[in-house]
């Protein structure tokens, strides 16, 4: 009981209320995140000042390319990374979002290109094969100064399938030719200087006219400062062969021009030395002899009608004076006189009178003295005096024909009336003559009456046949006793005339007698000369030997 009462007791006690004042601490252990965060703040905004622009470039295949993983790179130096590959909207293209680094960002302007650097074999060599190992990337090729800005000025690119013949970077100058057609040329086709390798060939495309095809040319420093306002470029592509009236030339530049041509240049006229700006724009020529030919100057039209066949004649045949090449044949065309109901062939040149020289210059003078159209004068001034065209053969194994300009004193005159093109009279040529010629010559042999000779002939040979019988049977006989007489007589005369034979021995005989009576005739001779009285008192007694004459 009294425990029930103690305890009753302690619970009706109020016991003192102790509040305790709590302490509040940030325990370090809240530090490691913060610190955390804050590093990685720093990383985002680092990574976020550092990071440059995007750009999108359009491929025909990602072939090589991998997000995250292929470089862009810049003269070597890797400058982005791929970012993310996908296709376009008709998937016809693949687009590839590169990140450039901030540095970098003034490679996206206009002019910069991309392409992918993979092992190639071409006619140019083999290129890419460090990227066996590493793997195919990006190569950049910027214009002089882009990569000195500091913010992009273009996002969107059309990447190269194939790299550019020509660096922004590499030394040189770039020149534009004008070229009738494209021939064997290409990209990455040689410029020789002297058969040296001095450039290649970087794009060509035709030409707003469409009369033409623009090549563009790079030639090395310092090569390009044998480029002048006198230089002339030529299509040096493959082999150039020439037939003409000297024979058979072969000449070509080198074994790379047979397989991917090529362009060849030279300094031609020695008035202009000054070298020639970047950009500027120069004719090819298609062969070295056109190049290399005089200045042609203004060019000078003419036209020509030939009223025979014009088979082997072609555009750009020779017009020929004196043995210069005064121009080229430059269009073909037929027509036809409702007069003499004939067709005719109507032949366009152009010819360039500078090439004459000194004589043009003196005309020009007098032409500019009394303002008339130099060429025009001299024209009508040759033709006065029998200049006429003349088609000839330059080779008779290919039938080639080429046009003669030449003075024909009989020719027959005619009045010169200017016009556009000038008219020039022609003659027949050559091969017309000859056979004009020939056929003459065939009218008189068919004039010739063969059938009559040919009768007479007959009764001539039939005549000499009787005769002939006659002289067998009559003349012949005797003809052979006179030669069996005739044989006869100079069988005795044989035996008249041998050794032992009578009329030798007799001719002996006289022989010896004659030299006898010719010494007898000496001995008288001596004796008259002794005691030439013996002609008068006659040959005195013989001398008594011993005894002395009186």
């Amino acid at each position: 009981m009294a425990e029930e009462n103690i305890s009753s007791r302690d619970d009706s006690i109020n016991a003192p209320a102790v509040v305790r004042k709590k302490e509040r601490r940030i325990s370090w252990i809240w530090l490691v995140p913060v610190l955390a965060a804050v590093v990685a703040a720093s990383l985002v905004l680092r990574t976020w000042l550092l990071q440059g622009p995007e750009v999108s470039i359009v491929f025909d295949t990602a072939e090589g390319l991998e997000v995250k993983k292929t470089q862009v790179r810049y003269k070597d130096v890797v400058v982005g990374l791929v970012d993310d590959i996908h296709f376009n909207e008709d998937r016809s293209k693949v687009i590839v979002d590169v990140r450039l680094s901030r540095d970098a960002a003034g490679l996206a302007a206009p002019g910069t290109n991309f392409w992918v650097v993979r092992p190639r074999l071409g006619l140019n060599g083999v290129s890419g094969l460090g990227t066996l190992l590493s793997g195919a990337y990006i190569d950049v090729d910027a214009p002089d100064g882009a990569g000195a800005e500091t913010k992009a000025t273009q996002f969107d690119f059309v990447g190269l399938e194939t790299p550019p013949a020509v660096t922004h970077d590499r030394a040189g100058k770039r020149y534009m030719l004008k070229a009738h057609d494209l021939g064997s040329l290409d990209i990455g086709s040689p410029v020789y200087y002297r058969r040296i390798n001095v450039g290649r060939v970087i794009s060509y495309a035709l030409d707003e006219s469409g009369d033409a095809v623009n090549v563009e040319v790079f030639v090395d420093a310092p090569n390009d400062r044998f480029v002048t306002e006198g230089t002339r470029f030529w299509n040096a592509s493959g082999i150039d062969v020439q037939v003409d009236t000297n024979g058979l030339k072969v000449h070509t530049q080198s074994l790379v021009s047979l397989a991917i041509g090529g362009v060849a240049f030279a300094h031609v006229n020695p008035g202009l030395t000054q070298e020639a700006k970047a950009g500027a724009t120069f004719e090819l020529y298609r062969s070295e002899s056109d190049a290399k030919a005089n200045p042609d100057g203004d060019p000078f039209h003419i036209r020509m009608r030939f009223d025979q066949s014009i088979r082997g004649l072609a555009v750009g045949a020779t017009v020929d004076f004196q043995g210069i090449t005064l121009g080229e044949v430059t269009k073909i065309s037929i027509d036809f006189d409702n007069e003499n109901k004939r067709f005719f062939a109507l032949v366009d040149a152009v010819l360039y009178p500078e090439r004459l020289g000194p004589v043009y210059d003196r005309m020009r003078a007098r032409a500019e003295a009394e303002r008339d159209n130099t060429g025009g004068r001299l024209i009508a001034t040759m033709i006065r005096y029998g200049l006429r065209a003349q088609l000839r053969t330059s080779n008779l194994l290919t039938g080639q024909l080429y046009i003669v300009l030449e003075n024909f004193p009989k020719a027959k005159p005619v009045d010169f009336e200017p016009s556009e093109p000038v008219m020039i009279p022609t003659v027949q040529g050559n091969l017309e003559q000859l056979q004009q010629q020939i056929t003459n010559i065939v009218d008189k042999i068919d004039k010739i009456p063969f059938d009559q000779i040919g009768k007479d002939l007959r009764e001539t040979l039939s005549s000499t046949s009787r005769l002939l019988k006659n002289l067998d049977k009559s003349v012949a006989p005797e003809v052979s006793k006179t030669l069996q007489a005739a044989r006869k007589s100079l069988d005795n005369i044989n035996e008249l005339l041998a050794r032992d034979g009578s009329l030798p021995a007799n001719a002996d005989l006289a022989l010896t007698e004659l030299g006898r009576a010719a010494r007898s005739l000496r001995s008288l001779a001596d004796y008259l000369q002794v005691h030439p009285e013996a002609l008068i008192r006659g040959r005195g007694d013989d001398p008594i030997p011993g005894q002395l004459r009186k």
